[in-house]
């Protein structure tokens, strides 16, 4: 009977561990294919930044080859599953919540301690690894809410003319739409998105690359020159957008000639 139990457990554990492992592989597919989206997505709104004709001629040739209408809903479907299979490893309970939040300040405050002081009672080090974690569980909850709402009115630019002459997305819409207040909540969004995948990028390669990849030092500092130089861009196309500069590059097609 106690052979018969034990297989029968054994047999649901190993179940468990195969589904999860499936939910593991699942959400860093997921994840990998949104930040990868992410990065092209900068550069081809950062169209933009050779002035109002190359950021039009760009979203037409996307419209008219049906390039964005099937990608935008690929993709907010690929953000609703991803979006799930991390909600796995958020704490659910606010007594759970409460624990995360004191273990972030005990880590945020470990290391810095008088070193004369010789302070031997803290159960914690600096821990980078951790930080990241929590910090990617904070950006990912901000981007499931900033992020939805930029999904759906750029599924509604695309499918629908409801704010624009006709179907598709126009500069000038989009620029007036920044500019009159859009753009506090896609610069929260442009940060919370750029540290969420160039971190959660440089988990996936320490977690299965481990033995084919460098070492996690040099895979940080990759993931952070990418962040910053991601984050660069973006910022500038926003600054576009908002109206705040010119297009630094529109006289490469010829326009801003007095």
């Amino acid at each position: 009977m106690k052979t018969a139990t034990g297989s029968k457990l054994a047999s649901n554990s190993a179940a468990t561990a195969r589904r999860q492992l499936r939910y593991e592989l699942l959400s860093g597919v997921t994840g990998l294919v949104l930040a990868l989206f992410m990065w092209g997505h900068v550069i081809l709104v950062g169209s933009i930044l050779t002035g109002v004709r190359g950021f039009d001629w760009m979203a037409t040739v996307l419209e008219d080859y049906y390039i964005a209408q099937p990608t935008v809903a690929a993709i907010f479907a690929i953000f609703i599953v991803h979006a799930v299979l991390a909600s796995r490893k958020i704490p659910a309970q606010l007594e759970e919540r409460r624990k995360v939040i004191a273990l972030a300040r005990d880590l945020n405050r470990s290391g810095r301690e008088n070193v004369s002081s010789r302070r031997t009672n803290s159960p914690f080090v600096p821990h980078t690894e951790s930080m990241l974690w929590i910090w990617q569980v904070r950006t990912g909850m901000v981007i499931l809410v900033i992020g939805s709402f930029h999904l759906i009115l750029l599924g509604v630019d695309v499918f629908t003319p409801l704010f624009g002459a006709h179907p598709g997305i126009e500069s000038e819409t989009s620029m007036s739409r920044v500019a009159a207040g859009l753009w506090l909540p896609y610069a929260i969004l442009l940060l919370c998105v750029e540290f969420h995948a160039s971190v959660g990028l440089y988990r996936l390669a320490v977690k299965w690359g481990s033995g084919f990849l460098p070492h996690r030092r040099h895979l940080h500092r990759i993931e952070q020159i990418i962040f910053w130089l991601v984050l660069g861009l973006g910022a500038l196309t926003l600054f576009v957008l908002a109206g705040w500069i010119a297009p630094p590059f529109e006289f490469l097609l010829g326009e801003g000639a007095a």
